[in-house]
């Protein structure tokens, strides 16, 4: 083709795109959507060949398109959306519109209609009257309307601003059920016109009262104020937590959810990629990124980060969560702790308006002997305390077959009757939740109640020793319930033992049956949680490292040792040495953990290789933290706050669930999106893999 041509035919199709493009601008604009566009001659068949012939909906659909085209014309948003206490401001007779939620609607006859208009907030509402005394007005055609609409509908409503005397016995400030403020005291609304903005079908169900499953979840964010408050609140936390730490000269920076897999200690989502072989993983946390930072010269960093883990699911757990990520260069564990307690204690007393009390500190060990685990609950007296020398060879050998045992034992003070208490106790261990301690492999636990009209109170099996040596805080008087438990004898491993649990258990079971009075909603007892050992044994539950000392990280494997003595420990006995490793706890539930960080490359190294025994393959995987450790780190801390869980104890709630928008089930579903949901042939070949079932049957 010439040069002349070539431009022709180019200049013709341009010309061509152009006026099907003019046509279908005509079209979109045309109120008349019935009426099919018109096409040039010499662009007709371009025109049906792209676009198509015209579609020629059904009525279902036309009336749905006819519907849709109201809600495209309407006002300014910004101002129809301004439904608030400033209507009190607005002068009578004044013409208004405004949009919102349908709230019920009272038909006093059949001409005259009463109805609630919420905000779209959903914090103030304002009455609608509805009259149709005039056939032919507007006013009697939107009262028709109106009518036909069901609770719920999003509305554009219009009408005259007038003045409404206040209910008796109801004051112009009064509050609705949800707990808002009215301003339906004050002023009510003519109706002149209504536009529903979409429509609630008959076979939706929208009512206050409805409890609604996970697969309607957004139906219960819309009509449960309590749900949608606990949302309010997050993000207000989340603002006022943002505005302290920058105060305090914290830089936020985002670091990328697409990592590497790396043996950090938790299960990880691997997302595969098209390059054969290659994947991501999910960021157990932004952990190395931040170490990354510290060596990049930022003196404090923090970032609000989803983090991912495929764990087994329970009410504090989910497999995505978001946590309040900090580190800090040239710090140690008292600079985190410090910055840590003005963050808790502003939000608290913002939020709770209750006092903080002063964080106390407490050993890994402390609290594992005194309260049986690593996340005490202060509200609780009752301390452990093991007995083992103050009893008899004989009783102990009735309580467990282990060969070298340690007894625990704690007092609960109940009612003054032990016949209650005795009841309280057998019927606990004949429940579900108390049937689990009975199976211990260690033992049965031993429990005996106080009683001064039998010998020796009651507690004669346990031995005339015990009766004279034991402690004032385990010496059961009248109606004490004296709970004993053993356990192997030797250091202690793990978040709890035995008794611990049973401890816990038996108070919330002694509350709920009113034989004890129950924490108070604004008790809240904080302490830091310190000197955890800085390996423990692997076990079947967690991955760990994947070393084959036998050893995992109790926090993670860029935990430092505390001090040079535990240093030392590390070339002979890494079991006893202790992490500069901490925990923030209140009320039983750890709310973040943190510790000081290896900060030279070498020291790292030899923790993999020669203390966990990682393979040098898996070492490998952590040479970009490696390198940069050896550019000059400088020493540096850190802590990590569960978010979720901190939401769940600020609004009183049991489970991270009720302060999450969309959260996973325990069998990590989401029923509202149906999700995670099953892949296709097609897209398991796009990232060259094959599910196992399916390369058996094709003999792969």
């Amino acid at each position: 083709m010439s040069l002349g041509k070539t431009t022709q035919h180019l200049n013709s199709r341009s010309s061509c795109l152009w006026s099907s493009y003019a046509e279908i601008s005509r079209f979109v604009r045309t109120r008349n959507h019935g009426t099919a566009f018109r096409v040039s001659a010499a662009c007709s068949q371009t025109s049906i060949r792209k676009f198509g012939s015209v579609i020629r909906p059904d009525s279902k659909a036309k009336e749905a398109l006819d519907q849709y085209r109201t809600t495209l014309r309407a006002e300014d948003w910004s101002a129809l959306a301004k439904l608030t206490p400033v209507w009190e401001t607005v002068r009578p007779g004044s013409e208004v519109a405004f949009c919102g939620y349908l709230q019920t609607r009272r038909d006093v006859n059949k001409k005259l209609s009463f109805t609630i208009l919420r905000n779209i907030k959903q914090n103030h509402a304002i009455q609608i009257v509805s009259n149709a005394n005039d056939e032919d007005s507007v006013e009697a055609e939107a009262h028709n309307q109106l009518k036909t609409l069901r609770e719920w509908t999003p509305v554009v409503v219009k009408g005259i601003m007038k003045e409404r005397a206040a209910p008796p016995k109801q004051g112009p400030n009064a509050t609705t059920p949800r707990g808002e403020t009215s301003v339906m005291n004050t002023r009510e609304i003519a109706l002149t016109a209504i536009t529903p903005l979409n429509e609630v079908p008959k076979d939706i169900i929208i009512k206050g009262e409805t409890v609604y499953g996970p697969e309607q979840r957004h139906l219960q964010l819309r009509t449960d104020w309590s749900a949608r408050g606990r949302l309010i609140t997050r993000s207000t936390t989340i603002h006022e937590a943002r505005k302290l730490l920058h105060a305090r000269e914290f830089v936020e920076i985002e670091t990328p959810l697409l990592f590497k897999s790396t043996p950090e200690g938790a299960r990880e989502f691997l997302v595969p990629t098209r390059n054969k072989g290659l994947a991501y993983a999910l960021p157990q946390s932004p952990q190395q990124y931040k170490q990354i930072l510290m060596a990049s010269g930022f003196p404090k960093y923090y970032q609000f980060a989803r983090c991912f883990r495929d764990e087994d699911l329970r009410a504090d757990r989910q497999p995505e969560f978001t946590q309040l990520d900090m580190e800090m260069s040239f710090a140690d564990e008292g600079t985190v702790m410090t910055e840590i307690e003005a963050l808790i204690s502003k939000i608290w007393s913002t939020f709770t308006k209750a006092p903080v009390t002063p964080f106390s500190r407490m050993t890994y060990h402390e609290a594992m002997s005194s309260y049986g685990s690593d996340k005490p609950d202060l509200r609780h007296s009752a301390k452990i305390h093991e007995v083992t020398e103050r009893l008899e060879t004989d009783f102990i050998g009735k309580i467990t077959s282990l060969k070298y045992p340690a007894i625990d034992a704690f007092k609960m003070e109940l009612s003054d009757d032990p016949a209650m208490n005795r009841k309280f106790i057998t019927d606990f261990f004949d429940s579900p939740e108390g049937a689990s301690f009975l199976q211990n492999p260690d033992g049965q636990p031993a429990t005996f109640c106080g009683d001064a009209r039998e010998p020796m109170s009651g507690l004669g099996p346990l031995g005339h020793r015990f009766a004279m040596e034991a402690p004032a805080e385990i010496a059961a008087n009248h109606g004490d319930l004296l709970v004993m438990q053993a356990r192997p004898h030797g250091r202690f491993t793990g978040g709890s033992t035995m008794i611990g649990n049973l401890r816990l258990a038996l108070y919330k079971a002694a509350a709920a049956q009113g034989l004890i009075e129950p924490p108070r909603w604004n008790d809240y007892r904080f302490v830091w949680i310190t000197d955890f050992p800085m390996f423990s044994p692997t076990n079947d539950a967690e991955p760990g490292q994947g070393g084959t000392a036998g050893l995992a990280s109790t926090h993670h494997p860029f935990t430092a040792p505390k001090t040079a003595a535990d240093l030392d420990l590390l070339l002979t006995d890494p079991t006893k040495a202790i992490a500069a490793h901490y925990d923030i706890v209140v009320n039983g539930v750890e709310l973040g953990g943190g510790s000081r960080r290896i900060h030279n490359a070498e020291v790292q190294e030899f923790i993999f290789r020669d203390v966990l025994k990682m393979k040098p393959e898996r070492i490998e995987d952590f040479r970009h933290l490696l390198d940069v450790l050896r550019s000059g780190c400088p020493p540096h801390a850190g802590i990590a706050l569960g978010w979720d869980r901190l939401m769940t104890l600020l609004t009183g709630c049991e489970s991270v669930r009720d302060v999450i928008a969309f959260s996973k089930s325990g069998s990590g579903e989401d029923a509202l999106v149906k999700s995670p949901n099953k892949a296709t042939k097609e897209q398991w070949e796009t990232y060259h893999l094959r599910v196992a079932e399916d390369a058996a049957e094709g003999g792969a």
